[in-house]
């Protein structure tokens, strides 16, 4: 493990063991890996899209700290973040388009809601449902996906994240890519 990997870790049980400073310690920490996963989630929006990834991490660390939960280690604290960052982008997305506001419903196909984002919101809050309905069905392939295209983690981190092989990380994804355009394209 890396110093900035332990120290992160480490930091992460200070804070979860109620020591607040430690999370004002972890922000310059995991900053710029939250920018990253930010700014890959809004890299298919479109270019006037009102949310930046600046906005996006502060909203997202702002829940992260007041989120009652204990990390385990660097992983679980992105995978966590990687949920984090999809809820908000959802309930933008939804606030947008609600009836009230006159929003339409749009649908994407399958390629271009996977890649996190499209010229819709609409098809981000479909994908959304998609992806609570395979929760349903099958919780890790649901998660695997999450934590690929809305964490950003490597196979191997969603492996171990998940605790299992990146081969079958691999499988899982597939799997559940395949799931996903089959439900998409029935609603579409």
């Amino acid at each position: 493990m890396s110093g900035d990997t332990q120290q992160v870790t480490r930091l992460l049980h200070a804070w979860s063991e109620g020591k607040k400073e430690a999370a004002d310690e972890l922000m310059p920490l995991v900053y710029d890996q939250l920018r990253k996963l930010a700014g890959r989630c809004l890299s298919s929006e479109r270019p006037d899209h009102t949310l930046r990834a600046t906005a996006l991490v502060n909203e997202a660390y702002l829940r992260l700290v007041d989120a009652d939960v204990s990390y385990r280690d660097r992983i679980h604290f992105y995978a966590v973040a990687a949920r984090t960052l999809r809820y908000i982008l959802v309930d933008h997305a939804k606030a947008k388009y609600r009836k009230k506001r006159g929003g339409r419903a749009d649908r994407i196909p399958l390629d271009e809601a996977v890649m996190v984002g499209s010229e819709s919101p609409r098809g981000l809050v479909e994908l959304d449902d998609a992806l609570r309905s395979l929760a349903v069905h099958d919780p890790r392939k649901a998660e695997a996906i999450e934590l690929f295209f809305f964490g950003g983690l490597t196979y191997e981190e969603i492996g171990e994240a998940l605790e299992i092989s990146p081969a079958t990380v691999h499988r899982e994804l597939r799997l559940a890519k395949a799931w996903l355009h089959r439900e998409l394209s029935r609603s579409a």
